[in-house]
């Protein structure tokens, strides 16, 4: 439900003492020449109009057009019999904020020539009060004009970035059901293999026990082994299920091509680019995928990743000085659908080549963040 205050229409532009003088004004109008059965009249018109605005911010369907029938209706007599044109400002606002587009072009249709016919007139039955006001009427008619246009685009914007956010939380929930699959996937086949291996070793450790011990003793050394190794990997995959952090991610790259005796260089300053959370962790991870093919696969002896963010986009190219892309598939072909998977959540491209080594390039719009930013104006 509305509050009381929203009788005051928002984001205008006009602050809420400008609006109350708006209130206040056609107290004036009325009492400054008026006689007393007028001033009663008057006093009705505005209570009432001020009653059906309120009434139609809270009402819906066919209620609404029945109010601002009323409203017009009100502002036409106060403009006539009164000289008070500003009734026409609320009226302007409000019909900015109805949503359906016939409504919307219906009633400003109506709103508009009423005003210009009522102010008309008015300067024929009440020259006197409207011509010192000449100026104020024009504007008041320009607001009537543009007003209701300018209301209608900006409540349009608010409802889109708002259905974009819903969306991006939506994604938000995909991206970590998606991973979470991933992750169950890796468990299975990891954990799969390294259980099964576990028992026939078992098995045969206990065939081999009496017959020969020193075998055994072999056997249960690689079960402790491999117990350790998939103790190892689970930790690695529940820890994948956290945030990534782009500059969190380039130290373990580090660390990671440097065991793999592979030269690192990185161009770009992860502090001073502006990753929404979601970006952020869909790029660290295509990073993390990337990297480990370059570990496992490309041969290579350098590796560099730089990071570039315009306005229009975020890339990110990894590049190595091993196998060309297409001589690796299509062992790293999982990895890089993977990749494509994870970017189709930020709209993100992913591209590749193969001259003098592999290059993967990544692209994210920041039309979002963008559209964020212009929404706080």
């Amino acid at each position: 439900m509305q509050n009381w205050y929203h009788i005051f229409p928002k984001n205008t532009g006009l602050s809420l003492f400008a609006w109350i003088a708006f209130c206040l004004l056609p107290f004036y109008f009325i009492f400054r020449s008026s006689t007393p059965a007028e001033v009663m009249i008057g006093i009705l018109l505005i209570g009432l109009f001020f009653v059906t605005y309120r009434l139609a911010f809270i009402k819906k369907g066919w209620t609404v057009y029945v109010s601002v029938g009323i409203e017009i209706a009100i502002s036409i007599g106060m403009t006539l019999y009164f000289g008070y044109a500003y009734f026409s400002l609320f009226l302007a606002f409000f019909i900015g904020s109805i949503r359906n587009r016939a409504g919307f072009i219906t009633l400003y249709v109506v709103h508009l020539v009423s005003t210009i016919i009522a102010i008309t007139i008015g300067f024929f039955t009440q020259s006197q009060i409207l011509f010192p006001q000449l100026p104020f009427i024009i504007i008041c008619v320009i607001g009537v004009i543009l007003l209701p246009f300018n209301m209608y685009n900006r409540n349009k914007r608010e409802k889109l970035e708002d259905q974009l956010e819903d969306a991006q939380e939506k994604i938000a929930q995909l991206l970590l059901v998606e991973e979470r699959e991933r992750i169950a996937r890796d468990l299975h086949d990891t954990l799969g293999q390294k259980l099964s291996l576990i028992g026939l070793k078992s098995e045969l450790a206990g065939k081999l026990l009496k017959k020969k011990p020193e075998s055994a003793e072999k056997e249960l050394k690689d079960i402790h082994q491999t117990a350790r190794m998939a103790l190892k990997e689970v930790r690695d995959l529940v820890s994948g299920m956290k945030g990534a952090k782009l500059k969190d991610e380039m130290i373990h790259v580090e660390e990671l091509l440097n065991a793999a005796q592979i030269k690192f260089r990185f161009y770009g300053d992860t502090n001073a680019l502006n990753f929404p959370r979601l970006v952020e962790n869909v790029l660290s991870m295509c990073v993390k995928e990337a990297v480990t093919n370059v570990v496992k696969h490309s041969g290579a002896t350098l590796c560099s990743i730089s990071i570039n963010q315009t306005e229009e986009e975020w890339i990110l190219v990894i590049a190595d000085n091993g196998k060309g892309i297409r001589d690796r598939l299509p062992v790293a072909g999982n990895g890089i659908i993977g990749m494509k998977e994870r970017l189709e959540f930020v709209n993100g491209s992913l591209t590749f080549g193969s001259e003098n080594g592999a290059k993967l390039t990544i692209r994210v719009p920041r039309v979002i963040q963008q559209m964020e930013q212009e929404g706080s104006l």
